[in-house]
């Protein structure tokens, strides 16, 4: 079996590849669903990565490498809520140098706090510890990928019916969604909506940093620079799919999640690995395409049906 395509390896590469992914789309949607469009994914997972590896090199536990990566990305967003929740600027203008940032600034301390550049692993690094769940490991092909993984992964799963439940049913989901419909009719009844988008964007700056402890500390202790790799714009590309709605969103990471393990089993197959790192992107360049013409076909404009009055006095007319 494991020397099939779809093997035990195959779909632990799935789950593995999902959940970073997952956890940054989840923060997207907090945050365009109070109004605020952030593409500053990238930048706070791959902070959160680095301050991971930071705190678990340094602080020699897990527990000081999953404070230190929700706090550093918690704050890394306040960049973000700061210049455009309080200050009123420019969402994609912030979030793209906020991207940029990161990626100097990581790099930057990779050479000043590790004395290296490019990587930086240290064995003696906790990861995160793999559960089992034997009810559900038992089952054949995807038990170890289901009942054997860490505990983000279904954290990351559980966070996806939360905030689904959240925005839909509770009285905070209800302001949430007000401000971001409208800004304006929200303020007049009373909701502090500055706050609001400044509270929910630090939310997401904490699930980031969970994305970026996956990513460092999950399969692999390491950490490389830019090692979030598009994984930030990934997942602004599946709120984009999902439309915002935390179900559709997780059905496009699990899409994003299957191309990246194919284009892993690819290149374990002898194919070039400029071609299958491509994968992913690839297929979100496709989907994008693919929804963009499915949204515009079902709002295409039809042509006026006249009325049999206005017809009749059409014909009336010599």
């Amino acid at each position: 079996m494991n020397s099939s395509f779809f093997s035990v390896e195959f779909f632990d590469q799935v789950v593995l590849g999902i959940t970073p992914i997952l956890l940054a789309a989840l923060a997207g949607t907090l945050s365009q669903a109070v109004g605020l469009f952030n593409i500053a994914l990238e930048g706070q997972m791959l902070v959160g990565a680095f301050a991971a590896v930071a705190g678990a090199h340094f602080g020699g536990s897990l527990a000081d490498a999953v404070i230190l990566a929700v706090l550093a990305a918690t704050l890394y967003s306040g960049l973000l809520a700061l210049g455009s929740a309080v200050l009123g600027g420019n969402d994609i203008v912030i979030g793209l140098s906020a991207n940029l940032l990161a990626g100097g600034l990581t790099s930057f301390l990779l050479r000043s706090l590790f004395g290296v550049s490019g990587t930086f692993s240290d064995s003696n690094m906790p990861g995160l510890p793999r559960l089992h769940l034997p009810w559900i490991a038992q089952l054949p092909l995807v038990g170890r990928a289901l009942g054997e993984q860490d505990a983000l992964v279904y954290l990351s799963w559980l966070l996806v019916g939360i905030i689904a439940v959240a925005l839909r049913f509770t009285p905070w989901g209800l302001r949430v969604r007000g401000v971001g419909e409208d800004f304006k009719a929200a303020v007049s009844f009373g909701v502090h909506a500055h706050w609001h988008q400044v509270a929910v964007t630090l939310m997401g700056g904490a699930l980031c940093g969970l994305a970026g402890l996956q990513l460092s500390l999950g399969s692999l202790t390491l950490f490389s620079e830019n090692m979030t790799d598009g994984r930030g714009w990934i997942a602004v590309a599946a709120v984009m799919l999902g439309r915002g709605r935390p179900l559709g969103v997780a059905a496009a990471c699990a899409l994003f999640g299957f191309s990246d393990a194919v284009g892993l089993r690819l290149q374990g197959q002898g194919l070039p690995n400029q071609i299958t790192d491509s994968a992913p992107y690839v297929v979100t360049l496709l989907a994008l395409i693919a929804a963009g013409v499915t949204r515009r076909l079902r709002v295409s404009p039809q042509p006026p049906r006249l009325s049999s009055q206005h017809t009749e006095a059409t014909r009336s007319v010599p």
